[in-house]
């Protein structure tokens, strides 16, 4: 993805618009609010590809590029880019576009690490299929 709104993925994990609770006295959005929608939308994805429940266990590489307003539509865009046994690496980027605007640009960038683990929280395989 590049900062100009153009996406190597079509679609969202997720979308939603940043509100006056969602942000600090001047206006600017939480960064921990921000890092929750991307957790939520790697999570999505790592589910998907799991099977079944699939778990956070470590974010890295988080970048915050640009600030996020109230009003500001926010789409996180996930990506697996690492398959092991138990665990997926997934790419996250979260954009903001002004409420009256087709222009998108990336606010922040972090890789999220899931494991895919069963009905008793043990770690499962990937591939293994949830009943």
């Amino acid at each position: 993805m590049t900062e100009s709104g153009t996406h190597s993925r079509r679609d969202p994990a997720m979308r939603v618009t940043a509100m006056p609770a969602d942000a600090n006295a001047y206006g600017d959005i939480f960064g921990g609010w921000l890092l929750s929608l991307m957790d939520s939308g790697a999570g999505l994805i790592a589910a998907r590809r799991a099977k079944g429940r699939a778990v956070t266990v470590a974010m890295d590489a988080v970048e915050f590029h640009k600030p996020v307003k109230v009003g500001d539509e926010v789409s996180v865009y996930a990506e697996i880019t690492r398959v092991g046994r138990t665990s997926m690496e997934i790419c996250t980027d979260a954009y903001r576009r002004e409420r009256h605007s087709d222009r998108e640009e990336r606010v922040t960038s972090a890789k999220f690490t899931f494991v895919a683990v069963d009905d008793h929280g043990h770690p499962r395989s990937v591939n293994e299929a949830q009943s």
